[in-house]
Parts: structure tokens; C-alpha cells; sequence
């Protein structure tokens, strides 16, 4: 086993469904949390910031929509109505789940402490991370790589729809390739998207490694845990 303890990071939209336009899908919902319960049973402690963008995304001002730092804030919120719904999903196969939200929300989750965090992720419990950071201007990729920092992850995953980083978008080119490995320098340098500024310098100074893989790809979060040979790696490693 190559990571004790990792911090997955899910965008919202894997839990809705487009095609009936449910926000939160019960078939996707159960889908993410068998995944799951299969690296816990592995022994990998874990905590999931789940995204909100199949509830809400924010729009400009001059869109007809809400200002920024409101729009976050809605954001915030959607990831909490996310975060309880993979919770319920996995305590009904079985698997303790502990919601912890960035600001005060008692009747419905913890507020977040690192040290409350590695307590439960040591006896077996799944952590979500709710809330983002707390502040408005971060994204979802920054509230999971300060947790992940906090939490001090063996590595941050994060779970796409495409295997990996590549040289260019391969569904526009088909000659793009896939990098197994980066160094945080290569990917500065090449302007690769592999998480936004904030996010990647949080993990490049934590020296936290980023695994961008495909979540959907069978066995694929099984064989990240395991340091096999799945999607793009980036870390200080030249």
C-alpha cells in the first residue's frame, strides 16, 4: 500500500444526472460511495471535498446574476447539501462518515479541526470537508488542498473524467499524450490546468503530491492508493 491517508477532491456534477436533471442522482450518489468503501476496506484513511456545481453556479452581476462574494457564498452552501447527501449514501452501506463544514453549522455538521479531523480519519471514519475555505474568491481546489495540507494527506487526488494530465486536450487533439509523471516546476512552466494557482502552491509548498486520475474508470481509485501506474503524478520529484 503506498498512501495511509488521502484527500479525494469530487466536482459536484458527478453527483447530478443531465440527462433527468437531478441535481443529486441516488444510482450516482450509492456509485461514489461503493467506490469509496472499497479503498477504506483497503485500510486508506479518507476525506472527500465534494464540489457544488450541480447545485449552484455562480454568475456575474452583469449576467443578471449575484454578486461575487455572494455567489460564493451559495457555492459554499451547495457543497454542504453535498457533502450530506454522500454521507447518508455511505452510512447506508455500512461505511461512518463525519460531515465538517469551514464555518458554524451545528444542527447539521461539525465545525472543522484538523486535530478532530485525524482523530476520526485514524478510526475508520470517512471525513467530508464542506464549506470550501470559509472565505469567498477560493475555489473548491483550494479548500481541498488546505485540507489536505491540515489534514497532512499522504497525496491529493483529484478525480476527473479524463486518465490523467496531457501534452493537449485529446478529445480535440489525437495526438495528445498522457504525462505519467510532472514535476510542479514542468507543470508551472507548461501552463498545465492541473488545479488552480491558489491550490497548486498550497500543495507544492506541502509538498503534497497531485494525482489527477479517472474516477470513473474501474479500479481506478483502487490502484492510485496502491501507487500503481494510473493517471498523471506531479510532485517535486524532477
Amino acid at each position: 500500500m503506498r498512501f495511509k491517508r488521502v484527500l479525494l477532491k469530487l466536482s459536484g456534477e458527478v453527483l447530478g444526472n443531465p440527462e433527468t436533471g437531478e441535481c443529486l442522482d441516488p444510482q450516482r450518489l450509492a456509485a461514489m460511495a461503493e467506490r469509496v468503501a472499497s479503498v477504506r476496506a483497503m485500510g486508506v484513511q479518507t476525506g472527500l471535498v465534494v464540489g457544488g456545481g450541480n447545485i449552484f453556479r455562480g454568475l456575474s452581476g452583469a449576467e443578471g446574476g449575484t454578486d461575487r462574494v455572494t455567489g460564493d457564498s451559495m457555492g459554499m452552501l451547495a457543497t454542504v447539501i453535498n457533502a450530506l447527501a454522500l454521507s447518508s449514501a455511505l452510512g447506508r452501506i455500512g461505511v461512518p462518515s463525519a460531515v465538517m463544514t469551514a464555518t458554524p453549522m451545528p444542527k447539521f455538521a461539525e465545525l472543522f479541526d484538523a486535530r478532530r479531523a485525524v482523530e476520526l480519519l485514524e478510526a475508520g471514519v470517512t471525513c467530508l470537508f464542506a464549506g470550501g475555505t470559509g472565505n469567498p474568491f477560493f475555489s473548491t481546489d483550494s479548500g481541498a488542498a488546505l485540507r489536505a495540507a491540515e489534514i497532512k494527506a499522504d497525496a491529493l487526488l483529484k478525480a476527473t473524467k479524463v486518465d490523467g494530465v496531457y501534452t493537449a486536450d485529446p478529445r480535440k487533439d489525437p495526438s495528445a499524450t498522457r504525462y505519467a509523471h510532472l514535476d510542479y516546476a514542468t507543470a508551472i512552466s507548461k501552463r498545465l490546468k492541473v488545479m488552480d494557482a491558489a491550490a497548486f502552491a498550497l500543495c507544492m509548498d506541502n509538498s503534497i503530491p497531485i494525482i489527477v486520475f479517472d474516477f470513473f474508470r474501474d479500479g481506478a481509485f483502487e490502484r492510485v492508493v496502491s501507487g500503481e501506474d494510473e493517471g498523471t503524478v506531479v510532485d517535486g520529484n524532477p
